[in-house]
Parts: C-alpha cells; sequence; structure tokens
C-alpha cells in the first residue's frame, strides 16, 4: 500500500488570504444564520443572495475555464465524428432510410393531401347546373365542430385526452382550411354545438347552480366539483380562442387574398346547440347571455344571394313546450325566441329592403330629413321608416340546431352513413317506412332532444314563414326528407358533423349554391325559375380509415426490416448497425490521466525528481536517492526497491496503473464485434448477434424518424 506524503515537520501550508480560495466553492455562513450575523456584521438576506450569485458564477467560470470547455469541444467533436460515419452513401441509401422515405410519403398522404383531394372533387362546378352566365352565391353550412374539451372523456388521462384534443383539432383545421383554400365560399353558417362542454363551463355572473327539475345525472356528478373549481369563464374563453384558431382565422384569411376585398361575404356563428346551451328547461339563463356576447343573437335574419336566412334558437325554444313550464316559471329561457318569432314578419321585409337599398347604392336605413324647427313646435311623429308594404317576399332557409319533427322510423335516404335502407320487398319501389336503422331516433334524454316538438316544429314553418328549405345539425349524420302536408312539405337537411370524434366515420359539410337574380325593386328576372338553390354533401377522409392504413403499413414494414436483419449473415450484407466504437474522438489533452507511477518509480520511467517536496540525485538502478520524507535510500537496502525482472514478472511494491483505452477495448471487446467496421465478420460474430442487432438497429431507426416526421406533421 503507497504511503501517504510526508512534507517534514517543519513544513506549514500556506495560509490563503484571497476570499477567492476561501468562499470558491462554500456559502457565506451568514446566508444560514438566523439572525443574519457572522463575526459582528451584519448583512441582508439580499445582500446574501448577491452574494451566493457571484460566487456561484465565478464557480462557473472556474469550471468552464478547466474542464467544461473541454467537454464541450469533445462533444461537439464526437458529434460530427458520428455524423460523419452516418453520412455515407451505403447508410442514407440503405433499406431502413428507403422505408422512411416511402413514410414521408405515406404520411403527407394521410395528414395533407387526402383532405385536398377529398375537397377538390367538391369543386362549385362539378355539380352546379345553372344556366351559362350564372353568378351564384355559395353558402357553406358547418354543423357540430363540438371542440374536445375535458367534459367530453372526462376518464380519460391527461397524456391521451390532449393527444385526442390535438388530433381532432388538426382534422377539422384541414378539412375547413381546405375548404376556404379551394373552394373560397361567400358565406359560411354554422349550424350550432360549437363547444362540447360550453354549458359546463362556470360563468363569471348570474346564477349557476343546476336548477331543481334538471340535476346532472348519476355519471356526471362525480366531476361537477371539480369542473367548477377548473373550468370557469376563463377556460371558455380559451376555448373561444381555439375555436377563432381553426374557423375564424382562415376564413380571415382568405378574405384578404388579391380581389376580394370588395367581395360580400358573412360569417354567422350565432345558432346556439344544446352542448353550447343546454336543452329546454335545463338551459341557464347566464351561459347562453355569455354565448350571445361572444358570437351574438341566435335569433337572426340575413339576406343572403337573394334569399331570406332565418335563424332560430331552437334549443331555447323548447323550454316552453317542456313538462317543467307547467310547474316552474321558464319565461326566461323561451321568451326570446317567442318573441322574435312573433315579430318575424315584420323583420323579414326589413331585412329585405336594406338589402334592395343597398342594391341601390342607397344607405340602408333610412335618415331623418335635414330641416331646422322650433322644439316647441317640433313634430317628433315625423319619423322616417323604411316603406316595407311593397318589399317582395324573398325564398325563406330556415337555420335550426335541432331538426323538425318526423314520425319515427322515416328513413334518411342512401346518403345517411350510420345504416344503409332498409332494401324494400320485392314489387316495392319507394322507401321501407318505417326504418328506424336509417331514421334519426325520436327521444330525448339529460339536454338533450333529438328532434322539435311535433306542434312546436309545425308552428315555426308557419311563422318563419316560405320556408323552401330547413337545414339543420345535432345528430352528426347525413340526413335528408321531405316534411308532411303539415310542415308544409319543407324539403330538409341535417347536416353531417365536421369532426372525427362525433360518431361518424366520415365527416363533412353540406355546400349551397344560391342563385335568385333580381331587379332593383327585388322582382325575380327569371320568374319561370322554380329552382333557386342547390346542395352537395362534400365528404372527406375517414380519419379511423388513414389509422387503419398506418397500422398495415407499419407491419409490413417490420416484417421487411426482420426479412432483411436474417439476409444480412446468410448473404455477407453490410450491417446496418455500425460497430461501436470504446474510443471517441477527443479534445487535445485527455481529461484524466492514463498512466500513474509511484514516485520510486521515476528513474525506470524516466519521470523528473524534482518536484512534489523532495529532490533526487544521481542515477542509474542503483544509485542513492531521498524518499519522500527526505532521507537517503539506497538501491535494494532500507525502503527503497529494487526492479528485478524473474520469470518475466517484476518484483517489489505493485504500480498504480490506469489502463488506456486501446488496452480496455481489448480487454473487454464483446465477442462477434469486429473492429474494422466493415461486413459481416464470420470468425467472430454469432449469426444469433448480428441478426439481433439489426433488427434492433434498424427498426429503432426507423420507428424515431417516422415518429418524429409524424409529430411534426400534427404539432
Amino acid at each position: 500500500m503507497a504511503r501517504p506524503y510526508n512534507y517534514g515537520s517543519s513544513y506549514k501550508p500556506k495560509q490563503s488570504t484571497s476570499s477567492w480560495d476561501r468562499n470558491a466553492y462554500s456559502y457565506s455562513s451568514n446566508f444560514f444564520s438566523g439572525d443574519g450575523s457572522s463575526n459582528g456584521n451584519n448583512t441582508s438576506l439580499v445582500e446574501d443572495f448577491a452574494a451566493f450569485l457571484k460566487k456561484a458564477f465565478r464557480a462557473l467560470v472556474r469550471f468552464w475555464r478547466e474542464r467544461g470547455r473541454r467537454m464541450v469541444v469533445t462533444a461537439i467533436y464526437n458529434t460530427a465524428h458520428q455524423i460523419k460515419r452516418n453520412l455515407t452513401y451505403n447508410r442514407i441509401f440503405s433499406v431502413p432510410h428507403l422505408l422512411v422515405g416511402f413514410w414521408v410519403v405515406v404520411l403527407l398522404w394521410g395528414e395533407s393531401w387526402t383532405f385536398h383531394s377529398n375537397v377538390e372533387s367538391c369543386a362549385w362546378e362539378n355539380w352546379e347546373n345553372w344556366p351559362a352566365g350564372a353568378q351564384p352565391h355559395r353558402v357553406a353550412l358547418v354543423a357540430d365542430p363540438q371542440l374536445i374539451d375535458p367534459h367530453s372523456y372526462p376518464g380519460r388521462p391527461w397524456p391521451i385526452q390532449a393527444l385526442t384534443i390535438k388530433l381532432t383539432d388538426n382534422y377539422m383545421k384541414r378539412g375547413y382550411g381546405q375548404l376556404q383554400e379551394q373552394l373560397d365560399p361567400d358565406s359560411v353558417f354554422f349550424l350550432g354545438d360549437l363547444f362540447d362542454g360550453g354549458r359546463e363551463w362556470k360563468t363569471a355572473h348570474g346564477d349557476f347552480r343546476d336548477p331543481s327539475w334538471g340535476p346532472h345525472p348519476k355519471s356526471e356528478q362525480k366531476y361537477l366539483k371539480s369542473w367548477n373549481k377548473h373550468y370557469g369563464e376563463f377556460y371558455w374563453l380559451k376555448e373561444y380562442g381555439r375555436f377563432g384558431e381553426i374557423f375564424i382565422k382562415p376564413w380571415i384569411k382568405s378574405g384578404m387574398e388579391s380581389g376580394k376585398e370588395h367581395k360580400r361575404r358573412k360569417f354567422v356563428t350565432s345558432l346556439p346547440g344544446n352542448h353550447d346551451l343546454g336543452f329546454g328547461a335545463e338551459i341557464k339563463v347566464p351561459v347562453r347571455n355569455r354565448f350571445e356576447t361572444y358570437f351574438g343573437e341566435g335569433n337572426r335574419v340575413d339576406v343572403v344571394g337573394n334569399h331570406t336566412f332565418v335563424s332560430v334558437d331552437s334549443v331555447s325554444m323548447s323550454a316552453e313546450a317542456s313538462p317543467e313550464a307547467a310547474r316552474h316559471d321558464l319565461k326566461p329561457i323561451y321568451m326570446p325566441t317567442k318573441i322574435f318569432l312573433d315579430r318575424l314578419q315584420w323583420l323579414k321585409p326589413i331585412a329585405v329592403e336594406k338589402e334592395l337599398r343597398m342594391m341601390r347604392g342607397e344607405v340602408p336605413e333610412v335618415q331623418f330629413k335635414h330641416r331646422i324647427e322650433e322644439v316647441e313646435k317640433a313634430n317628433f311623429k315625423d319619423k322616417p321608416s323604411l316603406d316595407i308594404a311593397k318589399t317582395p317576399e324573398l325564398p325563406t332557409i330556415l337555420l335550426s340546431h335541432v331538426p323538425l319533427y318526423r314520425p319515427p322510423g322515416t328513413p334518411c335516404g342512401p346518403l345517411r352513413e350510420r345504416h344503409p335502407p332498409a332494401k324494400p320487398p320485392k314489387g316495392q319501389t319507394g322507401p321501407v317506412i318505417p326504418d328506424h336503422g336509417n331514421a334519426i331516433s325520436v327521444s330525448r334524454g339529460y339536454q338533450y332532444q333529438n328532434v322539435i316538438d311535433e306542434q312546436q316544429s309545425i308552428n315555426l314553418i308557419k311563422k318563419v314563414g316560405n320556408v323552401v328549405h330547413a337545414f339543420s345539425g345535432d345528430d352528426h349524420d347525413y340526413c335528408e326528407l321531405i316534411h308532411s302536408e303539415d310542415q308544409q312539405k319543407v324539403k330538409e337537411i341535417t347536416v353531417k358533423s365536421i369532426s372525427m370524434a362525433m360518431g361518424v366515420n366520415k365527416p363533412g359539410f353540406v355546400l349551397v349554391s344560391l342563385w335568385n337574380p333580381l331587379d332593383s325593386e327585388g322582382k325575380p328576372l327569371n320568374p319561370d325559375q322554380k329552382q333557386t338553390l342547390q346542395t352537395h354533401l362534400c365528404i372527406l377522409p375517414s380519419q379511423l380509415s388513414t389509422y387503419i392504413r398506418y397500422v398495415g403499413f407499419a407491419i409490413i414494414s417490420i416484417v421487411i426490416l426482420v426479412v432483411r436483419a436474417f439476409l444480412v449473415p446468410v448473404l455477407k450484407l453490410t450491417p446496418f448497425a455500425l460497430e461501436p466504437e470504446t474510443r471517441g474522438v477527443q479534445y487535445k489533452g485527455s481529461v484524466l490521466p492514463v498512466f500513474k507511477a509511484k514516485v520510486d518509480d521515476y528513474d525506470e520511467y524516466g519521470f523528473p525528481s524534482s518536484g512534489l517536496g523532495s529532490s533526487r540525485s544521481g542515477g542509474g538502478g542503483g544509485g542513492k536517492g531521498r524518499d519522500r520524507s527526505g532521507s537517503s535510500v539506497g538501491g535494494g537496502h532500507g525502503h527503497g526497491h529494487s526492479r528485478e525482472k524473474s520469470k518475466g514478472k517484476w518484483r517489489g511494491q505493485p504500480r498504480i496503473e490506469i489502463r488506456t483505452e486501446e488496452r480496455e477495448e481489448e480487454k473487454w471487446r464483446p465477442k462477434g464485434r469486429g473492429g474494422g467496421g466493415g461486413g459481416y465478420n464470420k470468425g467472430k460474430d454469432t449469426v444469433a448477434a448480428v441478426v439481433v442487432r439489426e433488427m434492433w438497429t434498424t427498426i429503432w431507426r426507423t420507428a424515431w424518424m417516422v415518429l418524429g416526421w409524424f409529430g411534426w406533421l400534427n404539432w
């Protein structure tokens, strides 16, 4: 065992007076003292903390100068070396990298190109059938985005929930983005259910308690406390911004393109759904007030493409037909819609007259006459008003979130995805009625009702008047039918949801082309024209089918890599796995010494004898010298150490030796690894080792590159 260094009795350690030596790696005692005092000096906590930061910075600078810089440079050199080893022709154009190139194309197709091709097939000119020279007004109807939130899947853990939100948002961004980019509709109407849990997020004002007649179901009771605590007004505003990022931003961007500055466009999102407000008697008025504050009133009249669009808040209207209306005062819920419908025959011609005045280049609003009157003699009854007595009535289109009533089992037609129409019996030409599989279920439950009450549907169509077509949402799937005589044989289309998470395999939206040319007085230029609108269902790609294709391609890729791994030792192919390098590229000078001898061995290895508090005189193996205490030693006497070879071994006390990297490599090199970097080494590599190493290396390389590309496309 090596003896400790002895500096002699006369040796005294140097007492450093430098604050750097004393405090370079220590904290100030004041920093830990309770009263902030040390040696009679009082310092504040701020001063102690500033001193600590200075010392930490100095220690960091010292570490950088001594070792940090060398470590960083060595890491950069080693990284560059590994990159150089990988950027060879044989590795770049190897089977794993060719598979990665294949996956780049596959993911571009699944995450982008397929949306482009699906929407491209819905181009207006592919299905519009108007006379030559017609300039129709083009409208897109979007239903039930229902942005996924904690209410959608309350039991899902955070990582899966966040991934679900990201994937569904990306799907709608791509589909709706292609709608704006390729089809460029003049107007866009949303048919409700913009959010999934909008009704559940607590408002900043008003009474948010559940009504006694409409408590949450038991399955949601356990989440109420958490929802009310973590999801309130601020969270709802974040969801509002999220909706704007997905839908409003692309519409604004599309309108800012050159040539569209003066194009008449309209974007309407005010129609509420039951997931935005609730349904009927369970609606909370503060929730509706918040929704209308940011999106506009749910009941409104818009003149678009020489047609009158009437939007009706059917979820609030349904409170009047609720059984609870006879026992509780629900007027605050349904009265705004009731008043709107009662005044509709006056509101519609006003909207039409304003549109005609704009077409004539006049100011939409009637202005007061400019004249001077004495206050005492002024006629305040002489107020200007629009002359609506002769205003023509335009074809009316009804928009409602909840579909109109129909008898149970009324079929929805062949375009419904969930269940195709039942095959009629032999000899029957019409559809099978009832066909419950192909129909919208006539049912209700907590905060939903699949169709409007029958009598309310009849009254709604009468009050709106001149309804040529109705559009609705809520059901998530497509449904097309013509209603009964009681409902004036109105044709209704229930629009598909645009979200991939709403239970339909192929989401979509509906395009409406409007052409009804009028003169300046509102009279039709083509009085014999019977049809003024045409519709088309545009289907978006099936994301589930896309993921199934991904799984199939992944299995094929793994099989290819496994087969290749088995062929490497059989066909003597060049392995993809690089031979490990135990000796990396090093910066100038090694970080640690590779050999250290005892002081008594310095003569033998030619190391200088001075230093370490000792001197040595003479030379040769038998010369005298001094030990570490300064006493004289002779070769082979006292504590000296003679070095004599005996049978190839050294006698005397052992040396302290640190093996070089080359020796360690020879000692610890695994069997089957060649030292060269060439192909399969038959003499040392076992077949199993080569196959396993190739399978792991190639599959891992392909997997992380493909997943990285998928993440980049989605984030």
